[in-house]
């Protein structure tokens, strides 16, 4: 005995490095501390921390001042526990079992329902109500299969309106980021209200154009149902030796791409892709974006979560010429959504209200495609749910983001239709 043949010890080798793997994200205990940076340094530090790729951000670092939540798994937390005592951070408990509340909101999917705003919905299902939309109302939706994902998955554009191709748009798309499930929640109740009281909005629909994407990073999305409901990026290979996977969609447009507020390591959340537009889904929303660019007037994308109302620039803290219009439009947007529930927005410019990022599909449609009110929108909450907002909140976020729709719709339909 006490010999291993080299066979049995490769296997048990290898079956180790795959625990390893699967243990990388393992829930169970896993925690959300919130920082808050007092400093510069301070500041700098959980900028650094966030680029490293070794913790998972829930937002991202803001300013001085400004709240950072960091989810932390059991294995990690000896050595962040350390980082933060040594730059002087103090952490507080945000949620103190993600793996549980992850299990226990696995109830709030439909899991084969029909389309409501009670419970979360795979892509699958998503598609075939945007589908069932076009059967139902004919005269004001089409539907065009503009591309597909890297693993074979259908991208759809939603068109809304009757007033003819010339009449000034707004691009909507969500879910840029897969586990921002109140994303592409709230864009398709946004979506059901106008169509189901198209009447009630007969001045809007005949004056302007709704060009819609609910969920832009299908794989991912896909993924956030099937295996990791905490996934973030989109589902591409890198070229990493270390089997990471993914890029961050949202640092991978090509406009100052990569200059600022980006990783270049493949296993960092934020990792920027190889190259500027090396995700086939942000190539797709970027042709159509292009497509109608002649008329688009406004493009909101919405994420989650941190209840901010943002727009360019994300790469510098200079602002565009015409902020104050962009600021103007926002500030009654928010105003109209704080109105129904209380929910209190903040408004700036994405650097100035998060810290620097270049590569943003806001940044794009601005900078590249010349949409002047581009806008990112954080919806709920502001961290006592995080990403992991119950079922029960959908319903509210979309009446109250759909009233700041509405002052959007009503201001391009005022301003731009003939």
């Amino acid at each position: 005995g006490g010999r291993v043949n080299h066979s049995t010890m490769k296997t048990l080798f290898v079956l180790a490095l795959v625990v390893a793997a699967a243990a990388a994200r393992d829930l169970n205990g896993a925690k959300v501390l919130r920082v808050v940076p007092q400093t510069e340094t301070q500041l700098r530090f959980l900028v650094q921390l966030l680029q490293g790729g070794d913790y998972d951000f829930w937002s991202e670092p803001r300013g001085v001042g400004a709240p950072v939540d960091v989810m932390v798994t059991a294995q990690q937390l000896p050595k962040l526990a350390a980082h933060f005592n040594r730059s002087g951070l103090k952490a507080k408990l945000r949620l103190g079992d993600v793996g549980r509340l992850v299990e226990e909101q696995k109830k709030e999917r439909s899991n084969g329902r029909a389309m409501d705003w009670t419970s979360y919905h795979t892509y699958d299902e998503i598609n075939d109500w945007l589908a069932s939309l076009v059967s139902t109302y004919p005269t004001l939706c089409s539907i065009e299969a503009v591309g597909t994902s890297y693993e074979g998955r259908t991208m759809n554009l939603l068109t809304i309106g009757k007033g003819g191709a010339d009449k000034p748009g707004i691009f909507i798309d969500g879910g840029i980021h897969a586990r921002e499930w109140i994303s592409p929640a709230t864009v398709t109740f946004m979506v059901n209200e106008l169509v189901t009281n198209s009447a009630t909005y007969d001045d809007i629909l005949s004056n302007v154009n709704f060009y819609v994407m609910p969920a832009i990073n299908p794989d991912g999305y896909a993924y956030t149902f099937s295996d990791d409901r905490l996934w973030r990026k989109t589902r591409s290979p890198t070229d990493s030796a270390l089997g990471c996977v993914g890029a961050d969609p949202n640092r991978n447009w090509d406009h100052h791409w990569m200059e600022v507020g980006a990783s270049s390591s493949p296993c960092a959340e934020t990792y920027a892709g190889p190259t500027p537009f090396s995700e086939v889904e942000m190539q797709v929303v970027r042709d159509q974006i292009n497509r109608y660019a002649s008329t688009v007037k406004a493009y909101l994308t919405f994420h989650s979560y941190s209840q901010l109302w943002m727009y360019p620039w994300g790469y510098t803290s200079a602002l565009p010429d015409d902020w104050q219009d962009l600021d103007n439009l926002a500030q009654d947007a928010v105003s109209a959504l704080t109105a129904v529930y209380g929910t209190t927005y903040e408004i700036g410019s994405s650097t100035n209200t998060i810290y620097a990022a270049a590569g943003g599909s806001d940044d794009w449609a601005k900078g590249v495609a010349g949409v002047k009110y581009a806008y990112t929108i954080e919806l709920r909450d502001t961290g006592n749910f995080g990403f992991l907002l119950p079922a029960s909140q959908i319903i509210p976020s979309g009446e109250e983001t759909f009233q700041g729709l509405l002052v959007v719709a009503n201001f391009i339909k005022d301003t731009y239709s003939k």
